[in-house]
């Protein structure tokens, strides 16, 4: 784990939340990448606790979800925006709402397609948001596509610990 613990905070835009990360824990941290172990929220039997990757540049996160009993669930791709602030150590994440599922049996799932609609005509997008979501959710299905998704999931599996 890192000497420094910065701080994580989720945005959502629908519905509209923010909320600090206090209880995830910093697995690695470097200019490119950012992991973490977590316990959901609100946990319930489907979902407990996880992992996440946050492609910092790239403006995807990778999670790995697992039920209660340590049973993996699915990959969960979060499409979003991050914002970095070095002189506070905070990370800000907007969830720019388009999401992919991954089953362990390998089905694709676009979904929340009509929220980012939705957003958009709202007016809580950018058209510049907008955009870059788009091209982040092109991009992340053009690598689940070409076969290449471990190439992302390994940044978590090469870091999983034992269930805590």
């Amino acid at each position: 784990m890192q000497a420094s613990c910065p701080i994580l905070i989720r945005k959502r835009l629908i519905p509209p939340e923010t909320i600090a990360l206090t209880d995830d824990v910093l697995l690695y941290r470097d200019d490119r990448i950012l992991v973490t172990a977590w316990r959901a929220l609100h946990p319930k039997p489907s979902l407990e606790r996880g992992y996440s990757c946050y492609f910092l540049q790239e403006g995807y996160k990778v999670s790995k979800f697992y039920r209660s009993e340590n049973v993996f669930r699915h990959w969960y791709c979060d499409i979003i925006e991050t914002d970095y602030s070095a002189a506070e150590d905070t990370y800000l994440f907007t969830d720019l709402l388009a999401d992919v599922i991954i089953r362990p049996d390998g089905f694709v799932k676009v979904v929340d397609l009509n929220e980012l609609s939705e957003a958009c005509a709202a007016g809580l997008l950018t058209g510049d948001q907008l955009c870059r979501a788009l091209s982040s959710l092109d991009a992340l299905l053009g690598i689940i596509y070409d076969g290449k998704f471990s190439e992302l999931t390994k940044e978590i599996e090469t870091r999983e610990g034992p269930v805590a």
